[in-house]
């Protein structure tokens, strides 16, 4: 039987293929990436491939024709079922698998879905995603006889895993999760039976309508009820999932918000007791002071792109124990696997702050204050959004700026910095300041708004509320 397939474009992006279901994604595109993915393995000479789902609505349908697709390649396809992104990583390392995919909408609105990739126990991004259109354009696949699809329940395996890496020893803390009805549901229920302490558990049925809040633990509205939880219970903090709980967010004892940044040094500074020297990477969107606050602690700071799949590539080149985004995803290879898992970070942060003599609220404040604007994204066409960096770019090398240029353009002043980059996913720039105090920070805005002008875009709106830091 001849294949072809031709993907809508906007669904192949840098990090995963996503779409709106009904729209510009649907089951022939889940069957086509089983079937082209699937191809890849198999030239790959891999003969098995793991597959997950999370808890959307359209995610068993999707998922389904998916594993036909990979099962028409000749490959031994191995379901783990329903659950949290980071389950099906774990499914993929510790069943050896040559391939792995999640049907998964992230943290996107509940219309959206998607997949996430790995291949060969690496992630499967970029140029790798645009070379799956072509070769599902191409109807270039193998031919071969239908492969075996088996199912294999890890949830058990995957929380006792979880759990040995708690070292808070027999301190009762409590704590509130949201899990906001992300796809961590059973398995959070789960892990919680099973760690010492008290624990309440917000939106713990998985709902892909998210009728609690929008599952996006870096955004402060969808964190209210968390924090409304924690105050009114005396908890220790509070923790949060996105959509498909590879995200975390939390909050300390006075409901207050510790930011992804913030999270990365509380962590860091663990790590660096037992791994003295070695490299923690974040994205370029952190705060000075996490890079500041590393090499404090003994270790060394690495400023790295924004997105997932790129920090994972970096880790595994630099040999680094920990990393982290803004946007809240974590990697741990200290005791872990490297992957991004809103569980497994959850647990470590537990068990250190079981191990604190005084609240996490301690921790929050005695980091330097610094006041930042929001991340704040408009709209850019997307060849122009390449063009606008590299404009500002020359024009702040002619000036002798103070310049970082790993990912868009990252300008240091006496006043702090400011950010701007093309995002990886969509037709927009995204820019972001931080001050150390209110005017300075208003003189970084206006450096930004003035490299924008000379650009010919008009001036972002930085009305959101400005965050202490």
């Amino acid at each position: 039987m001849s294949f072809s397939h031709n993907f809508d474009p906007t669904s192949l992006r840098e990090y995963d293929i996503r779409g709106i279901v009904g729209k510009t994604l649907s089951a022939e595109d889940a069957f086509a990436i089983g079937r082209t993915f699937g191809s890849l393995v198999r030239r790959n000479n891999g003969k098995l491939v793991v597959v997950g789902y999370d808890g959307r609505l359209s995610s068993p349908m999707l998922e389904e024709a998916l594993v036909q697709g990979v099962a028409e390649c000749g490959l031994e396809v191995v379901r783990v079922g329903r659950g949290p992104t980071p389950m099906l990583y774990y499914a993929s390392s510790a069943l050896k698998a040559d391939g792995a995919i999640m049907v998964t909408g992230s943290h996107n609105p509940p219309d959206y879905n998607g997949f996430k990739m790995m291949l060969a126990g690496k992630p499967f991004f970029g140029e790798q995603i645009r070379e799956l259109g072509e070769l599902a354009a191409k109807g270039d696949v193998v031919t071969l006889e239908k492969g075996s699809v088996r199912e294999v329940d890890l949830r058990e395996e995957y929380v006792q895993r979880l759990v040995r890496d708690y070292d808070g020893g027999e301190r009762k803390l409590k704590i509130v999760w949201d899990n906001g009805n992300s796809s961590a549901g059973e398995v959070l229920e789960d892990l919680v039976a099973l760690l010492p302490g008290e624990h309440i558990v917000l939106n713990a049925k998985i709902d892909g309508t998210f009728p609690a809040h929008h599952p996006d633990p870096t955004v402060a509205k969808n964190l209210e009820q968390l924090i409304s939880v924690v105050r009114d219970n005396g908890a220790d903090l509070g923790i949060a999932f996105d959509g498909d709980a590879d995200r975390i967010g939390i909050v300390d004892n006075q409901g207050e918000i510790l930011w992804g940044d913030q999270i990365l040094v509380l962590l860091a500074r663990d790590v660096l007791k037992t791994h003295p020297g070695a490299t923690i990477i974040a994205d370029v969107k952190a705060s000075q002071v996490l890079f500041d606050e590393v090499a404090r602690a003994g270790g060394k700071p690495l400023m790295w792109r924004t997105g997932h799949s790129l920090i994972k590539s970096k880790m595994a080149e630099t040999g680094s124990p920990l990393a982290g985004e803004m946007s809240g995803h974590i990697f741990f290879a200290d005791k872990w696997y490297g992957f991004d898992d809103a569980l497994y970070a959850g647990v470590r942060a537990l068990g250190i702050v079981a191990r604190m003599d005084e609240p996490l609220s301690v921790f929050r404040e005695a980091l330097p204050l610094t006041i930042s604007t929001p991340e704040v994204r408009f709209n850019c066409d997307d060849r122009r959004k390449f063009e606008v960096i590299e404009e500002v770019a020359a024009r702040l090398k002619a000036e002798g700026a103070d310049v970082s240029g790993i990912d868009g353009v990252r300008v240091n002043t006496a006043d702090g910095w400011w950010l701007l980059r093309a995002s990886n996913t969509q037709a927009v720039l995204v820019a972001r300041a931080e001050g150390r105090d209110a005017a300075g920070l208003d003189r970084l805005k206006a450096a930004l708004v003035a490299q924008l002008e000379q650009s010919g875009l008009e001036k972002p709106d930085f009305s959101g509320n400005n965050a202490g830091h």
